[in-house]
């Protein structure tokens, strides 16, 4: 029996340690956290907000199994993640083990034999300050859930939960949004040309000027013809790239986003998954500090690989001085290892960008010349400008980082010579927007702002598309023209091309709910989307961490003006929050065109409640949202049904939307659509789905009535009788081995289905009383 126990926290983790640790160690998961507040008195406010924890109820085996193996140990340590959360998941174990105060809590970023080894021999004890900076977080956290999810169920349609972190981040991406619908796209013509030289050598250039109007560009262009043109100045000059620090949370994930695609979430799966194969240091962290031993095991990996000119010692510094999980950068555990065999591919890429990253943060500049050629036009003011950039030593990117396609090398041009013009284009140009957030860009963005920390990051960005307040989506664009003027052959031509505009690839966007959940919170709780005040709160949170303060001050300081603008939420009027515009009037019945949100989601509607006549109702779909939609895009959404097309057999086929979805009628039949819209949908296609259901249907029922709705049909648990009553209007569905015994279903009469319907049929199934077992006696020797 081992003596000593180590409580970590994953199942994986555990199998990795307990290798390092030999038979005298037993290494067992909690598997996340025990505890968690009870839902009911969760918190005794008026007992200076003293939390009740319970051990949650899929855990309670776990907690088991637990106190039995410490019983039997004579030492037990805690080996629970280094970052906040895993001091606390620590703290909770000690409580609910009823661990003594000084049980061992050992720490490490990397799961290495030595990284155990040195931890196990340089325990600490549980660090209250920072459970206590986590308990602030957990119950100011679950006071603004419970509490403002109150007001918004009886206040906002379609609000599920407002959140302390979460809706600050739904404000950013509304925000982000709003700004992009309110920019106003300015045209400008830039000027682009190929310009050669004697010796027929290329040369790409644009001009140095943007020109405001086509008839500015036009008499350029027009002046361009008569030019002359001349080599003015070329300028060579040495410039250097450096490689950027080791990875943290945030730029690691941003980098796993722009290099591999990958989402937030998927990009700390995978992490954790390296983490606890031992292959990387811990991946929360907002440290960019490696340690010596990594900066010794860089610089003996990058000589022996590239050669000494290549290694520079670099020691970065955290922005941050208050960063909460300051240990170290992410890092491979190994660098003698550039890949780790036997991972899954996307686990293998994501090692492979920490590696390169790792290694490149300890290496020599890249040394590169940049060329600049400044080319005379004779009879205007302008000059055409070419860059050139050519790579004198790779320096760090031989490892990671490559230059751009743009980059290229220019001819070896002096002074005076002359150029002719081989290509010329004048195109129109669009300022643009702030580009909408990706997963990435929005952590990036949250972290600046300091209204989050490493271990929230995923969460944060997870959480608002679990709510439904933000979704990911791709989309098309739209084609627009824009001006073109060229040179061909001596002669200035126009033309008006087409592009496409708006294209956007997992772009984050705000739904409906979003824009009425955030104004009401600016409006009504300002504190809770207010930036600076979430940014204040987790400086209060390090605070408690890091100098002991008593953690019920700051929850009360926060507690006291919250609690006071719920109570005052009574009187806020339901109609503020529907969102409702007025579009304009329906052409052909004359009557108001409005959106609103309603208990189903976002709507339109022609007509008034007051009517004489019902109002008509469409749901928004697709990409439409209240803030944005328009009168043409509304009315278009009441051309529903469409007519697919009309058969012999099915007669008319129509096509719609409904409470579960798109779908085809025919008849008194429906088919989902799953992959087709209604507005696009063929009648070949809607053939194809009739036939497929036909069939279903064919081999469901087994025998149907004359003059009855119902049937004797095939279900999932074997045959059955249906009333032929629709669910929630009275559908009764009746298991016929049940009552019916072995007696073929295709042989049942109506009789018995309406018996057994009106429940006049007795089970043949029903469960027998088990006999007690008889007492044992002992026998007598």
């Amino acid at each position: 029996m081992a003596k000593n126990l180590v409580i970590v926290e994953s199942p994986a983790k555990a199998k990795t340690i307990e290798k390092f640790l030999g038979k005298d160690y037993q290494v067992k998961s909690s598997i996340g956290h025990i505890r968690d507040m009870a839902k009911k008195n969760g918190i005794e406010i008026e007992n200076n907000f003293k939390p009740n924890y319970e051990i949650s109820a899929d855990k309670k085996k776990v907690v088991a199994d637990l106190r039995k193996a410490v019983k039997k140990s004579e030492q037990v340590y805690l080996a629970t993640d280094e970052d906040r959360e895993g001091e606390a998941i620590a703290w909770h174990l000690l409580e609910a083990l009823d661990l003594p105060k000084d049980t061992p809590r050992i720490v490490f970023h990397e799961i290495t034999k030595g990284a155990i080894t040195k931890a196990i021999q340089e325990p600490r004890t549980v660090n209250f300050d920072v459970v206590d900076a986590q308990q602030a977080r957990r119950v100011i956290d679950r006071l603004v859930g419970f509490e403002i999810s109150g007001v918004l169920w009886k206040k906002v349609s379609g609000a599920k939960s407002a959140g302390r972190v979460q809706s600050p981040v739904v404000r950013l991406v509304v925000e982000r949004e709003r700004e992009i619908n309110d920019h106003t796209a300015k045209s400008m013509f830039k000027i682009k040309a190929d310009l050669v030289n004697d010796a027929g050598e290329l040369i790409e250039a644009k001009l140095d000027k943007d020109f405001a109007t086509k008839d500015e560009a036009l008499e350029f262009t027009n002046a361009l013809l008569e030019a002359k043109l001349n080599v003015n100045s070329t300028e060579k000059k040495p410039s250097k790239r450096s490689p950027k620090a080791p990875f943290i949370t945030s730029t690691l994930q941003q980098e796993a986003s722009q290099k591999l695609g990958f989402s937030v979430k998927q990009t700390m799966t995978l992490a954790q998954n390296l983490y606890r194969e031992g292959a990387i240091t811990y991946m929360r962290t907002d440290s960019f500090t490696l340690s010596e031993e990594a900066i010794a095991a860089a610089q003996k990996e990058i000589t022996s690989k590239y050669g000494a000119e290549y290694h520079q010692v670099r020691r970065h510094k955290t922005k941050d001085a208050g960063a909460q999980e300051a240990h170290e950068a992410i890092r491979p555990t190994d660098l003698t290892k550039p890949s780790i065999p036997g991972v899954e591919d996307q686990a293998a890429k994501l090692y492979a960008l920490i590696y390169k990253r790792t290694l490149a943060s300890q290496m020599s500049d890249a040394k590169l010349q940049k060329t600049q050629i400044k080319t005379n036009i004779s009879n205007r003011d302008e000059s055409f400008l070419a860059n050139g950039e050519i790579l004198v030593f790779p320096g760090f990117l031989s490892v990671y980082d490559y230059l751009s396609s743009d980059d290229k090398l220019l001819p070896d041009l002096a002074q005076g010579d002359e150029l002719t013009l081989a290509s010329f284009a004048a195109r129109e140009s669009f300022s643009r927007a702030k580009p909408r957030y990706t997963e990435a860009s929005l952590v990036k963005k949250i972290e600046e702002m300091g209204i989050g920390r490493p271990s929230t990051f995923a969460t944060m960005v997870s959480t608002v598309q679990d709510r439904n307040y933000v979704t990911k989506e791709t989309r098309e664009g739209v084609e627009r023209a824009y001006q073109l003027i060229e040179i061909n052959k001596g002669k200035v031509e126009q033309s008006e091309p087409t592009e496409n505009t708006g294209a956007e690839k997992n772009k984050l966007f705000p739904t409906s709910v979003a824009y009425l959940l955030t104004d009401f919170l600016v409006k009504h709780f300002g504190d809770i989307v207010d930036y600076k005040f979430t940014a204040n709160l987790e400086t209060d949170f390090d605070t408690i961490a890091n100098q002991g303060v008593v953690w019920q001050g700051v929850v009360k300081e926060f507690y006291g003006p919250f609690h006071a603008k719920i109570e005052a939420a009574d009187d806020i009027s339901r109609e503020e929050t529907h969102g409702m515009r007025d579009l304009g009037v329906d052409p052909k019945s004359g009557k108001p065109v409005s959106v609103r949100f309603g208990r189903y989601g976002a709507f339109a509607q022609i007509g008034h409640k007051d009517d004489e006549d019902k109002p008509a109702f469409a749901s928004l779909r697709g990409d439409l949202v209240i803030e944005t939609i328009t009168l043409d895009e509304a009315l278009e959404l009441f051309n529903m049904p469409r007519t697919v097309g009309e058969t012999e057999d099915f007669g008319v086929i129509k096509a719609n939307y409904g409470r579960f979805g798109p779908y085809i009628q025919y008849g008194k039949k429906y088919v989902s659509l799953k992959e087709e819209i209604p507005e696009d949908v063929t009648l070949e296609k809607a053939l194809e789905l009739i036939a497929a259901k036909e069939k279903f249907d064919a081999e469901r029922i087994i025998k149907t009535f004359e003059d009855s709705e119902i049937q004797v049909l095939n279900g999932r648990f074997g045959p059955y009788i249906w009333n032929g009553k629709k669910r929630g209007k009275g559908q009764k569905n009746i298991t016929i081995k049940k009552f019916f015994g072995d007696k073929e279903p295709s042989d049942l009469t109506i009789e018995e289905c309406k018996k057994a319907i009106a429940g006049k049929v007795k089970s043949k199934t029903a469960k027998r009383k088990k006999k007690k077992p008889a007492k044992k006696t002992a026998k007598k020797s």
